[in-house]
């Protein structure tokens, strides 16, 4: 999210008000600016290596200014970069921050990927606006970091210099998330899922849904979302409908009778719901109109103010109503990022006011359905909304392969507890098997979701959906609890590793070389999300002969050798959109 800057802000960093400027840790440079007082800051090394910079200036407003030398900088890595992630100059880096709408928190990293400076807010809900970037006069880089006044000391948690910045994240992820448990995540969170928004959009219907929900089990799925469009009013691809959150009774006449049927089939079922949201032609809009004064960004709708205790009585009790009504397994909810247009208005700090509102629905829910799904989406999914959510969705980004891999990985980075999962996975019916297996390569890294009808694409993509479905359950383990490392952020993560034990994954979505470093692993997995016909590789660690399983984009065998995989560099004949496993059959050790 980029801000413009205040009519009375300067252009430039370097001409703000000036305040001493200090040594802080590994290169940075720490200043603090209150008004009518001297703020101080204490910094503390914690048992898991990262600091703790306490600033304390009770009271009042306060700025954190930390500033690094630029030295080899490539990028700046923070939660709302979207597109943006190389360097940009201070009068144009800006942020604003809350609960629901990113974490405080960045990154500064060299060409070698190493970090010169991580950090990150401890407190991920009150509202903070930042300014960043490279500061033209002084050859450095800034954040400047302005925190509403409290009653206790400003806490920032800053990493040591590492290898990368996912690297440098995990003991922040680590720390957020002994602060902030996270809500359980049950096995039925970290299966694929099947939604209806891309194959449908809103023109959803029972026995339409019923029939996708009967191939999606089939292929792999085991979970199924009816997004927008169940409901009343519910057309036209505006929200001037929503509030009432009745069914539509044409589309579905008995909607609990729905959810049985699908369930049936083994899905568990999750239900759309923007809670928020209220609009003019909703049959309840007069009752609560005035409190929605403010017009949403999606169109046709107005946001319920969360800071209202009558709107969060009204929110909580909804979903637990759709849920015990209905006999759901979970929701989908949608736009909590919406609240944001409160923040900043002086009526009260909306991250609270939304802690408030979560926290009672995630009690009431918990005791209405065990084990309840809920599904966030970027940007409400910090370390802050660990606790109310197990699914943590990408934002939208229909047929972008890439745009998937990058919103996932950038995810996972501060994810803390809940699975994270993609945006939905969608191709055309003339696509080739390669075009389809790339989209669900893009989703590799997380839980994916897929949304065509599953009925009407050729059977050749339904096989590859069930190739590359039954092959991501097979090895779910190592990749969303192995440690993964996807590279530099700004070079949108061509080559992606994850590692668990002695296995190895890593995906190839560009003209990269995969280290195979045979003395820390004995399997690797080497998947090819490139465009061309080979993965070239470079084996370290002694090397040895190998078992080597090819397989094309639909899960057909292409190949299953025993080879000698020798010390150094060598091209390996994958097709694209296929993979190869590789396991040693003895080896150096």
């Amino acid at each position: 999210m980029t801000l413009q800057a205040r009519a009375d802000e300067p252009v430039t960093t370097a001409h703000e008000t000036p305040a001493p400027v200090e040594p802080l840790h590994d290169g940075v440079s720490i200043a603090l600016l209150s008004p009518g007082t001297t703020p101080s800051w204490t910094l503390t090394r914690l048992p898991d290596g990262l600091r703790a910079l306490d600033v304390h200036a009770p009271g009042v407003d306060v700025e954190i200014r930390l500033s690094v030398p630029l030295g080899d900088a490539a990028g700046y890595w923070h939660p709302q970069g979207g597109w943006r992630r190389t360097l940009v100059p201070d009068w144009a880096g800006r942020a604003a921050t809350c609960l629901v709408d990113g974490p405080a928190a960045g990154s500064l990293y060299e060409h070698s990927g190493a970090t010169l400076l991580t950090w990150a807010a401890a407190d991920p809900v009150t509202e903070a606006t930042i300014r960043f970037g490279v500061s033209e006069e002084n050859d450095t880089h800034v954040v400047h970091l302005r925190l509403p006044a409290a009653d206790r000391p400003h806490r920032l948690l800053l990493a040591p210099r590492s290898a990368s910045v996912a690297a440098a994240l995990r003991p922040i992820r680590a720390h957020l998330a002994a602060a902030h448990p996270p809500m359980h995540v049950p096995d039925t969170a970290r299966v694929p899922v099947y939604s209806t928004w891309y194959a449908f959009n809103q023109n959803v219907a029972a026995a339409a849904v019923e029939t996708q929900a009967a191939l999606a089990a089939e292929l792999g799925c085991g979970a199924l979302i009816l997004d927008d469009g169940w409901q009343a009013y519910g057309n036209g691809r505006g929200y001037a409908g929503v509030g009432d959150w009745r069914p539509d009774p044409a589309k579905f006449p008995d909607l609990a009778a729905h959810v049985a049927t699908v369930r049936a089939h083994g899905l568990r079922h999750l239900l759309w719901v923007a809670p928020l949201l209220l609009g003019p032609e909703a049959d309840c809009h007069d009752r609560w109109a005035a409190a929605a004064p403010r017009p949403a960004t999606v169109p046709g709708a107005h946001v319920l103010d969360p800071r209202r205790p009558e709107v969060r009585r009204h929110v909580v009790d909804l979903c637990v109503s759709l849920v015990r009504d209905y006999g759901l397994d979970g929701l989908k909810l949608d736009f909590l990022d919406e609240a944001a247009v409160y923040a900043g208005d002086g009526g009260g700090d909306v991250g609270h006011a939304m802690t408030l509102l979560l926290d009672g629905l995630r009690q009431e829910l918990d005791a209405t359905r065990p084990g309840i799904l809920l599904e966030l989406r970027q940007p409400y999914t910090g370390p802050g909304m660990a606790p109310y959510g197990n699914m943590l969705r990408s934002f939208d980004c229909p047929a972008d392969a890439t745009a998937n891999r990058v919103n996932t990985l950038d995810t996972a980075l501060l994810a803390v507890g809940g699975a994270v999962h993609s945006d939905m996975l969608m191709w055309s019916r003339g696509a080739g098997t390669e075009a389809v297996a790339r989209q669900l390569i893009g989703a590799l890294h997380s839980v994916p979701q897929i949304s065509v009808r599953l009925d009407e694409v050729p059977e050749e993509h339904r096989e590859t959906v069930r190739f590359w479905l039954g092959w991501w359950r097979r090895h779910r383990e190592l990749i969303l609890d192995g440690e993964t490392e996807p590279g530099r952020p700004d070079e949108l993560y061509p080559l992606v590793n994850s590692a668990r034990g002695e296995e190895c994954l890593i995906s190839v979505h560009g003209d990269r070389v995969a280290t195979l470093d045979t003395a820390a692993y004995r399997t690797f997995h080497l998947v090819n999300g490139s465009c061309r016909d080979r993965v070239m590789v470079e084996v370290t660690g002694g090397g040895g002969p190998v078992r080597a399983r090819v397989h094309g984009p639909d899960g057909r065998m292409m190949n299953d050798p025993l080879t000698l995989l020798p010390d150094g560099p060598r091209p390996l004949a994958v097709p694209r959109g296929g993979l190869v496993s590789l396991t040693l059959t003895e080896g150096p050790r």
